[in-house]
């Protein structure tokens, strides 16, 4: 069976059912009346007015003969319990009463909503149901109670941003106060979600909401990142080796979101310690499946999926070792950042500057490339060397343990060789100068360090002494090093 298209319905419904409508909108058809009290229905005056008629009754009951209407009007019906239960607690209070949640899950199960077409049912039952979970904690429990887990997986598979926003929308706000939410079930729910917004996009901040709740707030992200698919490899062939990657569209667009989300909340967001070190574990492993010899002139994001995830890793790790103590744990033992030096960040962040290429104005001024023997790794993108300091700038940042472990894993000439402008990382002499300043900061050791700096066979560079610096150049392992001319 189908449903026509016909702006009228095609079986007769009951009278009782149409009649109150017609009175209500004193017309004379069904599709006008929708309409006009649909529109009437956007203020609350109107709503309270209806409320008082319980027009609300008529057109639930509408909504359970989906065969005998038109998709027009089915529509109409749909937008006008949605205006009815935005915010006036008599039609949210009436809708339960009738059993409306039930009415509208065996909705969903019309083929038409099931399948995802573009009629925009699917997406007006949504905005139904987040209008009437807003009225309470009851209202909230009768949607959960009867959509989580399968209708809210199904919804989830459909691929359309349209479904996807009032989604969001209704499983943030139903599962409050839920646990639910973070056991396999509610995972893989957000799994489709992460999918769905992949491929689809989406428009509001409800599935910002969500995700940080689950991935950044609780301790869920390691389980969900695990759950995304890896990318599929491209092919066999020789010609395509170099095309195959470990990390998937999904995972990294996932990490972009929640990177946007700590960079409009730094500082005004609880991060859990699983969220802090699974990027960590996850920064690492991409570290170590990218190519990291050749040099990357792309700006960041790339079209490559690996190593974007570097990238969205070390700038969520940016944000992160940015944000108050208190923010996380107002214990100091169980600062964010002291879990993270504990779990090896500054080690692995200082010995990848060992083994990075010099910045390019370096570079230039070195007699010749043996440089390029003493260094096994390039910037995979533009930036990269800027976000690596600034990472290990925030880390250091009146944090003497991080100011030590600096020094001790000569870690401070190296980074005083990255106080230079360089055009594949902007910013990187400024993030460069916030870093020295905070690893110098109360620390009589690596200041005396700085101080005691010895000149060894200096290379000549107009633009770096120009800046009142220069490079000096190790006689045993040919690494250069940038110090104060002075």
């Amino acid at each position: 069976m189908s449903m026509d298209n016909s702006k009228s319905h095609n079986s007769p419904l009951p009278d009782n059912l149409i009649e109150p409508l017609l009175a209500a909108s004193e017309t004379s058809n069904l599709n006008n009346a929708l309409e006009c009290l649909t529109e009437t229905a956007k203020t609350c005056d109107g709503r309270l007015v209806l409320a008082s008629k319980h027009i609300l009754v008529p057109v639930l009951e509408l909504c359970r003969y989906p065969f005998e209407l038109s998709v027009e009007d089915l529509l109409l019906s749909l937008k006008l319990l949605r205006n009815l239960c935005a915010g006036e607690i008599q039609n949210q209070n009436l809708f339960i009463e009738l059993n409306g949640v039930e009415t509208l899950s065996s909705l969903v199960n019309s083929l038409w909503l099931s399948l995802g077409s573009d009629n925009g049912l699917l997406p007006m039952v949504l905005q139904v149901l987040g209008n009437v979970s807003l009225a309470g904690e009851q209202h909230r429990s009768f949607v959960w109670n009867r959509f989580f887990p399968d209708k809210f997986l199904d919804i989830a598979k459909v691929r359309s941003k349209e479904t996807c926003d009032p989604l969001c929308m209704v499983i943030y706000t139903c599962s409050e106060g839920s646990a639910e939410l973070f056991t396999e079930p509610g995972q893989h729910i957000v799994v489709e979600i992460i999918q769905t917004i992949t491929i689809a996009g989406f428009t509001q901040d409800w599935v910002k909401l969500l995700l940080s709740k689950i991935c950044i707030e609780e301790p869920y992200f390691p389980s969900i990142f695990s759950k995304l698919p890896r990318a599929a490899e491209t092919g066999n062939s020789d010609e395509n080796a170099s095309q195959i990657h470990h990390f998937g569209a999904e995972k990294s667009f996932f990490l972009s979101i929640l990177s946007e989300i700590l960079n409009e909340r730094v500082g005004d967001i609880v991060i859990s310690n699983d969220f802090s070190l699974g990027v960590f574990g996850v920064f690492k492993s991409a570290v170590g499946v990218v190519d990291l010899s050749s040099r990357g002139n792309l700006p960041f994001p790339t079209g490559s999926a690996d190593i974007n995830v570097i990238g969205y890793t070390l700038s969520i790790l940016r944000d992160i070792s940015a944000c108050d103590p208190k923010v996380s744990n107002r214990d100091e033992k169980h600062d964010t950042v002291d879990l993270l030096v504990r779990a090896g960040l500054i080690k692995f962040l200082v010995d990848l500057l060992h083994e990075l290429e010099p910045p390019a104005m370096i570079r230039k001024a070195m007699i010749n490339d043996e440089y390029s023997q003493h260094y096994k790794y390039r910037c995979p993108y533009r930036g990269f060397r800027r976000d690596i300091v600034a990472v290990l700038g925030n880390c250091s940042y009146r944090k003497k343990r991080v100011q030590d472990e600096i020094r001790e894993r000569n870690g401070i000439l190296v980074l005083l060789q990255q106080c230079v402008i360089d055009e594949d990382n902007p910013f990187l002499r400024e993030w460069g100068v916030w870093s020295m300043r905070n690893i110098l900061e109360g620390n009589m050791e690596n200041q005396q360090l700085v101080a005691d700096l010895e000149l060894q066979n200096s290379v000549n560079s107009p633009e770096i002494a120009g800046m009142g610096l220069r490079v000096e150049i190790n006689p045993r392992t040919r690494r250069p090093k940038l110090v104060n001319a002075s």
